[in-house]
């Protein structure tokens, strides 16, 4: 987790009153942070990566003057129409978006100045994930002439002095000299062209995500209008980083500024700091807490922690990363209700404990395949859209580039394969792990099942290879399958079989095809296999039902 070190003085300035010690450690501690040191002058505390709005002075100061009832309820922001623009010209595949906006009439001195570029640094390696999700930058606005443009130069062309440097380098020269460059450029360094912002007089102001100008880039306390900008491959990531830095600024005493982002295909005028609304049921944190609020208790609740209420609907804040469910909210009504307050409970069953048939099936599974020589994996639940199947469920409102969830196994394996081709071979990889596909009938439209995947890959795989083992599990598990002629996308015409218990069909087999194999650059031959745990598991307990 992040560790921050917040002003003491400035963060009781935000407070509005001055907490005596012990109270003030009890209620950080409190709000869901873990508090490292208090002492006269500084607060050092660890923010949970889901809370990238506690990462400065100003964040944390409006979610504590809230929690302790200072300033409860939604902080809003007004935000002005600058006017400016920015233009996005030509951008990289995998870094195209762009959001920017105006903060005016700041009073800046080192301590701020240096709180400025913690949450800067902050954002960058939690919510932007070690700048792979984004970059951030803030420029002095009394440098740059608007309008202002994204796009990207032939990395030799580019020639700028970048920041806290002492001379002039061109863009790959970056990434071999500067700090910045040697630590980021990975993101970028494969590229012909390189991402950069000029102004209206052609003057380079950065090169997005590595480094700014020093000409053009640098805060200093006589700073009193910035230019802020986020860049990256996902939008809603950016908006909310965006978000986050304007209203710390604004809680600076600065004033918001819009600029209309202009697209080939669209226009965005960011930031946009309006709240979200989320539908909420009181019923629902009722049953999960197993406490009684009414309307006016959850009202307070909320304010606590800083969201506001209209009717049946929560307003999210717009600087909030973390409220993706209506579960989210009941959390934080029991943070501002107090765990502490909270009734302990026994529960009035009396059980006996058993493991799970359904691990114990897995268990033995795990035994079998070990046995004839599988590796076990373990992949995530994730995909990017290059590396899923066709019809897979997408995630509304995903903030990353992992968003679609996996409706088959056997990408997962042969990612793992691809990345492993320097190994000795053969190699034999198995995984047992959810999969997700449409299902009108299921509860949302998504149905979630248990499938088991194998993958045999070395320079003589074949139908026969894979069917050998669904033959050995057969017999492992004491059950009576039939193969039947099967057809399946990812694997080869006329070498498929489609495995049956019964009348009941539990999984797939077969050569994986050439053009598969092609698409993840595996140069040896591989064969596949997708079963259905549930229902050889059901097979498997007919069997024992009829002796």
């Amino acid at each position: 987790m992040p560790t921050v070190t917040l002003n003491r003085r400035a963060l009781e300035q935000l407070l509005g009153r001055k907490l005596p010690e012990e109270q003030l450690k009890e209620r950080i501690s409190m709000l869901g942070t873990d508090l490292e040191k208090v002492d006269r002058d500084e607060i050092v505390v660890e923010v949970f990566p889901n809370r990238p709005d506690l990462l400065s002075e100003q964040g944390f100061g409006r979610a504590l003057a809230a929690f302790i009832g200072s300033a409860p309820g939604l902080r809003r922001y007004e935000v002005k129409r600058s006017g400016w623009t920015t233009r996005i010209v030509k951008t990289l595949n995998h870094w195209p978006s762009a959001v920017t906006a105006v903060v005016r009439g700041l009073s800046l001195s080192d301590e701020r100045v240096r709180e400025i570029i913690q949450l800067q640094e902050k954002l960058g390696v939690t919510l932007l994930r070690n700048r792979t999700k984004g970059g951030l930058g803030v420029y002095p606005l009394d440098r740059i002439r608007m309008p202002v443009t994204f796009t990207t130069q032939a990395a030799d062309e580019i020639r700028f002095r970048p920041l806290e440097f002492p001379s002039t380098l061109t863009g790959r020269e970056i990434l071999e000299k500067h700090p910045a460059g040697r630590k980021y450029g990975h993101l970028i360094a494969s590229e012909k062209e390189f991402p950069i912002f000029l102004d209206a007089a052609g003057t380079i102001l950065s090169m997005p995500p590595i480094i700014n100008s020093h000409e053009t880039g640098k805060v200093t306390p006589a700073t009193r209008d910035v230019f802020i900008e986020a860049t990256g491959p996902e939008l809603g990531t950016l908006q909310v980083a965006l978000n986050i830095f304007v209203t710390a600024l604004a809680d600076m005493g600065g004033a918001i500024y819009s600029m209309n982002v202009v697209y080939r295909e669209k226009t965005l005028t960011t930031p946009d700091l309006k709240p979200t609304a989320m539908a909420f049921e009181l019923d629902d944190a009722r049953r999960l807490l197993g406490i009684v609020l009414n309307e006016k208790q959850l009202a307070l609740l909320l304010g606590r922690m800083g969201y506001g209420l209209a009717g049946k609907r929560v307003l999210v804040p717009a600087y909030r990363a973390d409220v993706l469910h209506s579960a989210d909210i009941i959390e934080d009504l029991a943070i501002a209700y107090g765990y502490e307050n909270i009734p302990e409970e026994i529960p009035r069953v009396a059980t006996i404990a058993e493991e799970d048939a359904l691990q114990r099936f897995l268990w033995l599974l795990g035994e079998l395949l070990i046995g004839f020589g599988f590796l076990e994996l373990q992949n995530y639940h994730l995909l990017s859209e290059t590396e899923a199947d066709s019809d897979a469920v997408a995630l509304r409102n995903a903030l990353g580039e992992h968003n679609i969830l996996r409706k088959r196994l056997l990408p997962g394996l042969l990612k793992v394969l691809a990345s492993n081709q320097h190994q000795e071979y053969p190699q034999q990889v198995y995984e047992a792990g959810a999969v997700f596909s449409r299902d009108a009938k299921a509860e949302h439209g998504i149905r979630e099942r248990l499938q088991l995947g194998l993958l045999v890959c070395h320079e003589k795989a074949d139908v026969t290879s894979i069917r050998q083992v669904v033959d050995a599990l057969e017999r492992g598990l004491g059950l009576q399958l039939t193969i039947q002629d099967g057809a399946d996308e990812l694997l080869i015409p006329g070498r498929v079989g489609t495995v049956f218990a019964g009348k009941e069909q539990v999984g797939v087999f077969g050569e994986v095809h050439p053009a598969v194999l092609n698409r993840w650059k595996l140069a040896m031959p591989a064969a596949a296999a997708e079963l259905d745990v549930e229902r050889l598991l059901g097979a498997v307990n007919k069997r024992l039902r009829k002796g």
